[in-house]
């Protein structure tokens, strides 16, 4: 567990950090700044890839936290679906992991089937 733990933390910090650098940086477009459309569209383009990133990172740091919550609360690696330990191998892929390979493939089929 304390393998995991020193893992999520660090991957949590370090997307952390990356919020911090993007914030703290120049957001903005100024049209000046441009000479042409094309230039305005690709930064404007740019800047609409960086924040769905951010926000992408941002839930996976919730997914980091809850995931650091349940190893406080003896219950990191099992599924919520079923209750069975997810294997090592699943966990050491996707430390956020919440479903077994098996009740995760079961809901990905679902979703297949619902779109």
């Amino acid at each position: 567990m304390a393998k995991f733990k020193k893992l999520l933390e660090s991957q949590r910090d370090e997307l952390v950090g990356n919020a911090q650098k993007t914030l703290s940086g120049d957001i903005h477009l100024d049209p000046v700044d441009f000479p042409d459309e094309i230039d305005a569209a690709s930064s404007e383009m740019n800047l609409a890839f960086q924040g769905r990133l951010r926000e992408r990172e941002r839930g996976l740091i919730g997914k980091i936290e809850q995931a650091l919550k349940k190893i406080e609360d003896g219950v990191y690696g099992e599924c919520e679906s079923c209750g069975e330990q997810i294997t090592l191998k699943r966990i050491e892929a996707r430390p956020v992991a919440k479903l077994c390979i098996d009740c995760k493939a079961e809901q990905e089929a679902i979703e297949r089937r619902n779109a």
